[in-house]
């Protein structure tokens, strides 16, 4: 039998990973890896822009950190950028000279396409865009991942190793990410509201604030699995719930009375619009 995480182990052998900007979701990415066996703690090194968070992360990864994204990058072969939208460009350019065709740059930046990072790079190095979410933080993310002209189907299952530790994954073409980050990525925070609209429903009618989150998470996670699990349609499953003239029907009456459906692509719209202004690519 192979063990687990046996296969990855040998995508990644001998392989360093700069963790560039390793924030919470660079841990999340570096604690995925280490949990799913598919890396060793030897075999990263993470920069973070103060010395106090480097400090954190060597106690709590064991890991070896740096203030140098340029070291890092010396250092790796598989460079993971984290860093903020804003300070991206900037951080490129400091490891324009370090970085070659042999390096692979993983991106998990919001809106910034795989030809922003290769005109500033300026040279044939593989580069791939990924887009992974909040619930990756407990291994339960959902990443759209993206190739860029240089990236060759090793780079790409490469990168979905990285991202199968902490979730699931997809691989589609560019054009759809923006819609990616504003249904996928900012998502969980329309339905953060919605699950506390049920607790407070649940305590106006009369439930424990306890009992009525409990209620409502578990319920949420639970619909949500119904979908993944079974492959029907959300319209199926929700008839099956819908009995005639029961309490379900006159539930969904008011939802649509108060434009629950259209507001909520609304919102997915509105993101996606934001997600392309972030950075001109």
């Amino acid at each position: 039998m192979i063990p687990f995480g046996w296969e990855g182990h040998c995508m990644f052998e001998n392989k360093r990973i700069a963790v560039l900007g390793a924030g919470k979701l660079g841990e999340a990415l570096i604690t995925g890896m280490l949990d799913a066996g598919i890396v060793a703690k030897k075999q990263f090194i993470a920069t973070a822009a103060h010395r106090e968070r480097l400090d954190q992360l060597r106690a709590k990864l064991d890991i070896e950190t740096t203030l140098s994204n340029g070291e890092a990058v010396r250092k790796g072969h598989l460079v993971l950028v984290c860093v903020k939208p804003q300070t991206v460009e900037e951080v490129l350019r400091q490891v324009t000279d370090d970085l070659t065709s042999s390096h692979l740059v993983i991106s998990v930046v919001a809106s910034v396409t795989t030809r922003f990072i290769e005109n500033i790079l300026d040279k044939p190095v593989p580069v791939i865009r990924a887009m992974p979410n909040t619930p990756c933080l407990i291994k339960k993310g959902m990443t759209a991942i993206s190739p860029g002209q240089n990236a060759a189907p090793e780079h790409i299952a490469q990168a979905r190793k990285i991202f199968d530790a902490i979730g699931r994954t997809l691989i589609l073409d560019e054009r759809h990410m923006d819609a990616v980050t504003g249904l996928s990525a900012s998502g969980p925070a329309f339905v953060y509201i919605i699950i506390e609209s049920f607790v407070e429903a649940g305590v106006k009618v009369g439930l424990p604030r306890d009992v009525a989150t409990q209620l409502a998470a578990q319920m949420v996670l639970g619909a949500s699995s119904m979908v993944l699990e079974t492959g029907e349609h959300p319209a199926k499953l929700k008839d099956i719930v819908t009995t005639p003239a029961g309490c379900t029907i006159d539930g969904i009456l008011e939802l649509e009375d108060g434009g629950l459906r259209v507001t909520l692509i609304k919102a997915v719209v509105r993101a996606t619009h934001r997600a392309k202004e972030l950075v001109n690519g």
